[in-house]
């Protein structure tokens, strides 16, 4: 979609046009999926938040100030509802049965690295690095790997110049890998 025509559509879903909403939400649901699933790592959780997301975008789309803003301002959304989400789940039994359970194996040594397990550690790692960056660092990484945007793409949502977002998103990699490096001996 041009940009003119989202902008378009944005003044139209402003003044309350559902299909002018639905139309930019079938350009946005990939990557809003796409990110609440790396964030969530359960389907059935990634397509609720996302849905949540919509709601309360269609919701709140009257106070958006700047048109221009809508995919940052959609995906900050998104970002907050999957905090509480993951919040949620930290309180799961299950989520404290795992703990216990990773807490044993270490004690005992830990996965062999063959074991099936290394790659959900891994995973689990990762998601836990990523979570130490600052939101607005998160939406930048999201956005570039998960959406698959680049940034003057990125930069345009912020509103912000293409050379702050190469450069925060540079700085919140190495902050990754430092977190990781600590995990992982690297």
């Amino acid at each position: 979609m041009e940009r003119s025509e989202e902008l378009r559509l944005i003044k139209m879903a402003k003044k309350g046009n559902v299909d002018a909403f639905g139309r930019l939400y079938e350009e946005v649901y990939k990557d809003l999926y796409r990110f609440a699933l790396f964030m969530l790592k359960e389907p059935h959780d990634a397509e609720d938040v996302v849905g949540d997301t919509v709601a309360a975008a269609f919701e709140g789309i009257r106070g958006l100030r700047h048109d221009e803003a809508f995919r940052g301002w959609i995906f900050r959304i998104l970002a907050n509802k999957s905090k509480r989400v993951l919040k949620h789940y930290a309180e799961r039994p299950v989520f404290r049965e795992f703990d216990a359970v990773a807490e044993a194996e270490e004690m005992q040594g830990g996965h062999d690295a063959g074991s099936s397990g290394a790659g959900q550690e891994d995973i689990l790692d990762l998601r836990d690095a990523f979570q130490q960056l600052t939101e607005e660092d998160r939406l930048i990484v999201g956005l570039s790997f998960f959406g698959g945007y680049n940034s003057q793409e990125i930069a345009e949502m912020l509103r912000k110049k293409p050379g702050t977002v190469r450069s925060r998103q540079s700085r919140a990699l190495a902050r990754m890998r430092t977190h990781l490096s600590g995990s992982y001996g690297i």
